[in-house]
């Protein structure tokens, strides 16, 4: 019997797909197996985002993340969440090339039980992504704000601004899906623009700071949760202020520690 067969798989690629106008997406960063195993129940994508290098390696963008970092934390989301559909984000300099880009999905697929890849980038992607997808590959793509160009661009800036913004926007939407991607990110986009441009394709777009208008949300757990207190964006809403609890009993602890109350005649042998 085949690993794949013992498990449960509760989402595939299609049935993704098949929620395009009929039911929200819920997707969420995980990087762990335990808390992958937290989300999985509740999430319809977890993405192994390359956020962990801000919001757990301390850095100040994205891009020092590296195919072996990505998965391993891939390889742990999946051991702790077997079933799940996981997407890992091909790190900065992983896709320079169509080649470069297939031997590294190769080796996301050969090394992990990851489900597909996400690639940042619009229509300048469309044939690497065609490559990725005609090798057997599944592709979700990401438009609007891309990450991996904030030091190109100076910082991270809002798209959909204006007209040519929202053309080239639904430029890039529809070749993406022409090349195959099952669906996509679109970040940091005016809500009324990415509603069009959800509208302009018949794969699913999952937003994060692109408005209601979409086929479903994500946001990067430490900020939904508030374990990452360096900023918040506008688009995160906290749905836990995990930080401050996890501080309360830190706390709590190092006191019982110090005053002898840990551990008492209940925890000890």
């Amino acid at each position: 019997m085949s690993i794949v067969s013992q498990k449960t798989t509760k989402h595939t690629i299609l049935s993704i797909k098949k929620k395009k106008n009929n039911a929200p997406i819920v997707m969420i960063t995980a990087y762990d197996a335990l808390f992958a195993s937290l989300f999985a129940p509740h999430a319809d994508i977890l993405l192994v985002g390359d956020s962990l290098q801000m919001s757990f390696g301390g850095q100040s963008d994205t891009l020092g993340a590296t195919m072996d970092i990505m998965l391993y934390h891939t390889k742990a989301v999946c051991q702790g969440a077997p079933g799940a559909l996981v997407v890992l984000d091909m790190p900065f300099g992983s896709y320079a090339t169509p080649e470069i880009g297939l031997a590294n999905a190769m080796r996301v697929y050969q090394e992990s039980a990851a489900t597909a890849v996400k690639i940042e980038g619009g229509k300048e992607r469309a044939a690497l992504i065609s490559h990725l997808t005609c090798n057997g590959i599944a592709v979700m793509g990401h438009i609007g704000l891309l990450p991996q160009n904030v030091r190109a661009e100076g910082g991270y800036k809002v798209k959909g601004k204006d007209a040519d913004q929202e053309a080239a926007l639904i430029q890039d939407a529809k070749a993406l899906e022409k090349a195959g991607v099952f669906c996509m990110v679109i970040e940091g986009v005016v809500s009324e623009v990415a509603t069009k441009v959800a509208q302009s394709v018949n794969v699913p777009l999952i937003g994060i700071g692109a408005g209601n208008g979409v086929d479903g949300q994500v946001l990067v757990w430490s900020d939904a949760f508030g374990f990452f207190n360096e900023f918040k964006p506008k688009f995160v809403k906290r749905y836990l202020e995990g930080a401050t609890l996890i501080e309360e009993a830190m706390a709590t602890y190092a006191k019982e520690v110090t005053a002898r109350q840990f551990p008492d005649a209940t925890t000890s042998y």
